[in-house]
């Protein structure tokens, strides 16, 4: 296993982390073995455990690296994990994904009828808010200690204090995409316990604009740094993202899609470039291909075990008659859980893969069309992820994955960068924009075949080809939202609003609630309108 993979699963066991609303602990204990938020920072050596502690908080679960000693109570830990709950959100409540639990919460996020009791939506907002308190510890801490380092040690010490600004900064764009007006803390703040204020959308819009920009001349250059962790790239594709979805934040006219193309300009000179192969991208050794995965979220199967993060899409899509262990790696079986809708499926002109090979279906014992949304076989089957290397060999561990989750990819900065020249936006121009389609489609092809023209590359295209592109990685949901598509009528699939075939529902949804059990502690907030 490589060294810099295993930099993500050193942890430290902390007795009182968080800070903030999360509160504290002030008192020291008696056995000074015991490590404590009071005294890790006594010993350098320690800032950069606790940063693995930070970058592995995007899935892990507890204070270890496997489940046990939960952050967070749940009746199942592994639904404590930010990218399990993240990517539920983002995709459950698409076309692109239905889950046949039958799990109140699921069935809701599918519905679009949550309300502010969901729990599903409550496990997210905590683990994303004791995210940004880890991070606003390490930065409070390690800030006021950086001037009493040696010389040689304040350079990578600073950029240790940039890249938990990052984690906290893509964070709070989480919530600014989820919530909107949320509670806002930094390390400014007091520690012990206090009411947070709420920050308007347009506010924190503008903070996390603002950090990203501050820090990035301290990241690392793009492509530099250690595996799996920020660099200059990660910040600009933060950037990327919010400036293509500004209108959405911060209302209609609101348009930044001229910054959106100079930072995907900026990304892509940062040398990547395409993986040979679309499938090896989301196989257990995809850690090599650090030419098109700009930021990943690190998975290791003897280390980093729970059961959220890339353990349970796997899982979860496996079942029916699948070979869970010698095609996906997983000999502990499928969960029988999250299939596609045949609305998605059928956005492939061939659903064997034979011309698009982005098309990973599973259809034997499938039927495409979902009649139960609870029964497993209804509906085509998603084998995308997979915990086998490109040369065939299985993961380290049959339950736990070695699969790294492409949080982000070249693949979605050439989308980006289309979208925006499409959308008006300056600096770009169309046949660089239809160029950059053209290899992800040449990759997918195999040939020209599949090749567009300008005349092409219209925004319904655009949507549909971050479909085929970017299914499973977390981006629908608010693809649809920027598209006026996720709520109303305007486009409907299957089991949309719990009806067989699709239902009008509601513009609020385009937001989520606020938890009811922040809402009634916290006297400062605000619900989102429609709650």
């Amino acid at each position: 296993m490589k060294y810099n993979k295993l930099i993500l699963i050193t942890f430290l066991l902390f007795g009182a982390l968080l800070s903030s609303c999360l509160g504290t602990l002030d008192t020291e204990p008696l056995n000074k073995q015991i490590t404590t938020s009071k005294n890790v920072f006594d010993d350098p050596a320690s800032y950069k455990e606790f940063l693995a502690k930070l970058y592995g908080a995007m899935t892990l679960t507890g204070q270890r690296g496997e489940y046990g000693q939960p952050e967070i109570s749940a009746p199942d830990e592994g639904t404590t994990s930010f990218l399990r709950m993240y990517w539920g959100m983002q995709e459950i409540t698409t076309d692109e994904c239905i889950c046949a639990w039958g799990d109140p919460g699921l069935t809701e996020f599918h519905g679009h009828n949550w309300s502010e009791q969901n729990g599903y939506n409550e496990l997210l907002y905590k683990r994303i808010f004791i995210n940004i308190a880890y991070c606003n510890e390490f930065i409070r801490e390690v800030s006021a200690r950086i001037g009493g380092l040696s010389a040689d040690k304040k350079p990578e010490v600073s950029q240790f204090v940039a890249e938990a600004r990052f984690l906290r900064a893509f964070y709070y764009s989480i919530a600014l995409d989820i919530w909107g007006n949320v509670p806002f803390i930094t390390e400014k703040d007091a520690t012990g316990a206090f009411l947070p204020a709420q920050i308007s959308r347009t506010d924190l819009f503008a903070y996390i604009e603002g950090e990203l920009n501050a820090i990035i001349p301290e990241l690392a250059d793009a492509g530099q740094n250690e595996y799996a962790r920020a660099d200059k790239a990660a910040a600009w594709t933060v950037l990327a993202k919010m400036y293509l979805n500004a209108e959405v934040y911060l209302g209609a006219g609101n348009k930044r899609y001229t910054e959106c193309i100079a930072n995907c300009k900026n990304i892509i000179a940062g040398g990547y470039s395409l993986a040979n192969k679309y499938q090896d991208l989301f196989l257990a050794d995809n850690a090599s291909l650090r030419n098109e995965i700009i930021f990943p979220i690190a998975e290791d199967g003897n280390n980093t075990r729970n059961y959220g993060g890339v353990t349970y899409i796997i899982h979860a899509e496996v079942g029916g008659t699948m070979d869970a262990a010698n095609e996906f790696g997983i000999g502990s079986g499928g969960w029988n859980g999250n299939r596609l809708t045949n609305t998605f499926v059928n956005k492939f002109a061939d659903l064997t893969g034979a011309t698009d090979s982005r098309a990973i279906f599973y259809t034997d014992g499938q039927i495409l069309d979902i009649n139960n949304p609870t029964v497993f076989t209804e509906g085509y089957l998603c084998a995308k992820y997979k915990n086998i290397t490109s040369a065939g060999v299985i993961g380290q561990n049959a339950t736990f994955v070695d699969t790294d989750f492409p949080l982000f990819r070249l693949a979605d900065i050439y989308l980006m960068y289309a979208e925006a020249v499409v959308r008006g936006g300056t600096g770009g121009d169309m046949g660089t924009a239809v160029n950059y389609i053209n290899l992800l489609r040449t990759r997918a092809y195999g040939d020209n075949s599949g090749n567009i023209a300008a005349a092409d590359l219209t925004l319904p295209f655009i949507l549909d080809e971050r479909a085929r592109e970017l299914y499973w990685e977390a981006s629908r949901r608010t693809d649809l939202i920027r598209f006026g598509l996720f709520t109303g009528d305007g486009y409907l699939w299957d089991w949309k609003g719990n009806v067989k075939a699709g239902t009008s529902t509601p513009s609020y949804a385009n937001l989520f609630p606020i938890p009811s059990s922040d809402m009634a502690v916290n006297t400062n907030l605000v619900q989102n309108n429609g709650y």
